[in-house]
């Protein structure tokens, strides 16, 4: 069974920064696909970033395009989510999915407010 567990969500002010973290299990995380997306509830999913199994190819939304940097640990079974630069409108649930099936992790809160 697929378990995915974010965490790393807070409330930082614009400008900063905070890294995401999603844990994996129950399946061969190295042959996945993953990615980030996000949501308000009542709006539609957005794509954030995904990567390749292996980590080597990486593809972002254009709205984080150069603040954000999704990378994985395979021998940890982790996934991450650098966010830099960060700003109001990067406020929303964040969560991390498979590719392209999107079997998706709990939510955890970013809030980017001063």
């Amino acid at each position: 069974e697929v378990q995915l567990v974010a965490s790393g969500g807070a409330l930082v002010q614009p400008g900063g920064s905070l890294r995401l973290s999603c844990a994996a299990s129950g399946f061969p995380f190295n042959t996945f696909r993953m990615c980030w997306v996000r949501q308000t509830p009542g709006k539609e999913l957005e794509w954030v970033a995904g990567i390749s199994g292996d980590g080597n190819k990486t593809n972002y939304g254009d709205s984080v395009k150069g603040r954000f940097t999704i990378s994985r640990d395979n021998t940890k079974n982790m996934l991450y989510l650098e966010m830099n630069s960060l700003r109001t409108e990067d406020t929303d649930m964040y969560y991390c999915a498979t590719v392209p099936t999107l079997i998706k992790s709990q939510g955890t809160q970013v809030t980017v407010s001063s």
